[in-house]
């Protein structure tokens, strides 16, 4: 029931804005676990898609992992520079920039403590964090070959301020690589938003039956990981938050209550 009240209160902009930081905040700063760098639900690849070959220490994180991967993968940024908006533990950025070679990264993020986390974990060269808002993205306009944007924009005020701003900072031709999940309905409103904000939309993708599998299968590594690192009194509610097996989360997309998508658009 308290799940299903906040996930209503999350279609208000004003709540999504005051409820949103001070979680991922909190995250942060009080749960620092070794080698929890990433916050997303995962993805396994399709059939079609050719296996991802990992460092080694690198495997322990293979199925959030292979959410970038397979979103950066639509298009080829060795050599560009790149901007991670909601960058949160930095996993993502600094794996983009181990594996796909940009120039370039800067991951930002509106917690203050999740990028004091980013900058004490991740030291790859070319690879920067700073606090900035989705909606007020603080770059000058033209300044990044790609944008990624990976199970965030649920959480912004304004998506359509959002996407304002992402091809206001992008150079022509560049692109905008984002994956979220969202109700039937708020799927079709964050279509009608990307088809609105003057970027063509090169490819949409369901990817619902790849972030379900990945959940299954990380099931094991995940809930020992919270048995071994969040406060007893505070599994029940993050196993929720994170997606375990049975959760809501997890019920909702694999019964298509919730829709996850993957989406290329180009500044043209």
């Amino acid at each position: 029931m308290i799940a299903n009240i906040f996930l209503s209160l999350t279609d208000y902009p004003f709540f999504r804005r005051l409820v949103w930081k001070p979680i991922y905040e909190n995250l942060a700063k009080r749960i620092k676990t070794e080698g929890w760098h990433f916050m997303n639900y995962g993805y396994q690849p399709s059939e079609k898609e050719p296996s991802l070959d990992l460092h080694q220490c690198d495997e322990i994180n293979r199925y959030p992992i292979q959410l970038y991967h397979y979103l950066a993968s639509r298009v080829e940024l060795n050599g560009l520079e790149i901007l991670e908006v909601g960058s949160g533990r930095g996993g993502g950025a600094n794996f983009v920039k181990k594996y796909h070679c940009p120039n370039k990264v800067i991951g930002i993020d509106i917690a203050h403590n999740a990028v004091k986390l980013s900058r004490q974990v991740h030291t790859t060269e070319g690879l920067y964090f700073l606090q900035g808002n989705a909606e007020k993205i603080p770059f000058n306009d033209e300044s990044f070959d790609a944008v990624l944007n990976v199970e965030s924009c649920h959480a912004y005020g304004s998506v359509p301020i959002f996407l304002k701003e992402v091809k206001r900072i992008l150079k022509p031709g560049g692109y905008f690589l984002c994956t979220d999940m969202r109700s039937p309905t708020g799927l079709q409103t964050l279509r009608n938003n990307l088809l609105k904000s003057g970027m063509e939309i090169i490819e949409e993708e369901d990817v619902s039956k790849n972030v379900v599998k990945a959940i299954e299968q990380e099931e094991p590594f995940k809930k020992e990981r919270i048995k071994r690192s969040i406060p007893k009194w505070l599994q029940k509610a993050f196993s929720e938050f994170a997606g375990v097996l049975g959760s809501k989360i997890h019920t909702d997309l694999r019964d298509g209550i919730l829709l996850y998508y993957r989406f290329v658009l180009k500044k043209n």
